[in-house]
């Protein structure tokens, strides 16, 4: 879903006093910093952050060198436009790999930027299946993708939630409308039918002209695609319009932000799925979450374990290859099969991570609860 990078640049060889000599490489971490979804952005980099910083403790040495990684935080502002500048950015910089980006928007168009640099490339949070399907032989993801998820919100909706009658909404974004798409294919496979095709954008905070509309159709479920700032003002407009159908949403609105903007209207009904195990379920997710809370004095929102993981597997393609150069630790990261954060890290032949999971979770007890 969702938007972040981290970039990997030998910037140089130093000696600096009576130290050996040491390799600069910088790793540049790019989400949306500013705006509506910059909770989701830092959390993001925070996740590669602490990977880098975990790895210059261990003194890593990479072609008889020691290794010093450097973090760069740049703001795409989840916009494609800027999103492409800033890859452009990064690979005349010399970068050498990327953790990024964190919206499917962004992530899309700036892959092809990083491909014609020779750049490889890990997304920990972009889910449209698009991302992997164009062919570029240096782009992964460590998340399930939307087929995978669509498909199961779908079944779900018409399975346990008993849905006849689905109302869906999308933000037009790659991400948002291509959820949208995959569970719509899903809910009518499994015989529901679709009473309300409705859009709005990735900026809007007024939804009450589709949501009357909605209301005219009388749906048993509403999905949404999109991000928890338009999700939770979404869901509490519905309440005020006396709306009472089940709300459905993806990894975008699967958050303790969605929570915290829609308020008491979450109560009840509301359901969301996340591309990815529980963090608690996670081989390494208590741990994690134990060292990210005592590092940053924050919780995790949904991401950074998946950044955490590219970048890890980024820097243990390195070493493996003993090479911070793409063309040659590149095929070993093809060929990872790392103990992560969110499990085993391991890319099939298009780049995403093999046996993705997918987890609906249900609102209650004030906090999203897997099912």
């Amino acid at each position: 879903m969702k938007k972040t990078i981290v970039a990997l640049a030998v910037m140089g060889l130093g000696i600096t006093g009576a130290h050996a000599q040491e390799m600069v490489v910088k790793i540049g971490s790019v989400a949306p910093l500013t705006g509506t979804i910059s909770h989701l952005g830092k959390d993001n980099e925070n996740g590669a952050r602490l990977a880098v910083e975990e790895a210059n403790a261990k003194g890593i040495m990479i072609g008889g060198k020691k290794v010093k990684f450097e973090l760069i935080g740049e703001d795409d502002q989840a916009d494609p436009r800027t999103g492409t500048t800033v890859a452009q950015r990064l690979v005349d910089a010399g970068v050498k790999g990327v953790v990024g980006h964190l919206n499917s928007g962004t992530t899309i168009p700036a892959s092809r930027i990083y491909d014609q640099g020779g750049i490889p490339m890990i997304s920990p949070s972009a889910t449209n299946p698009k991302l992997t399907q164009q062919g570029y032989k240096g782009v992964f993801r460590t998340i399930a993708n939307d087929v995978q998820q669509g498909s199961a919100l779908g079944k779900f909706m018409v399975g346990p939630l008993g849905a006849k009658k689905v109302a869906i909404i999308d933000d037009r974004t790659a991400y948002g409308q291509g959820l949208a798409d995959e569970t719509e294919k899903a809910a009518k496979a499994g015989g529901a039918q679709i009473v309300a095709r409705e859009f709005t954008t990735d900026k809007a905070t007024d939804f009450n002209a589709i949501l009357t509309k909605i209301r005219a159709t009388n749906p048993d479920v509403i999905f949404f695609g999109g991000m928890d700032a338009q999700g939770g003002p979404m869901l509490r407009q519905l309440k005020q319009l006396g709306v009472n159908a089940k709300f459905v949403t993806g990894d975008g609105g699967c958050s303790p932000e969605m929570i915290k903007l829609a308020g008491e209207a979450i109560s009840g009904s509301a359901y969301c799925s996340m591309a990815g195990l529980p963090l608690e379920k996670m081989p390494g997710g208590a741990d994690f979450r134990d060292r990210f809370k005592k590092r940053f004095n924050a919780d995790v929102q949904i991401y950074s374990p998946y950044a955490y993981d590219a970048a890890s597997a980024i820097i243990a393609a390195m070493q493996k290859a003993d090479s911070v150069e793409p063309a040659k630790y590149l095929p070993a990261l093809k060929a990872s099969s790392e103990p992560g954060v969110t499990g085993t890290v391991a890319f099939d032949a298009k780049g995403d991570i093999k046996d993705g999971a997918i987890t609906l979770y249900q609102f209650k007890d004030g906090t999203w609860v897997a099912m």
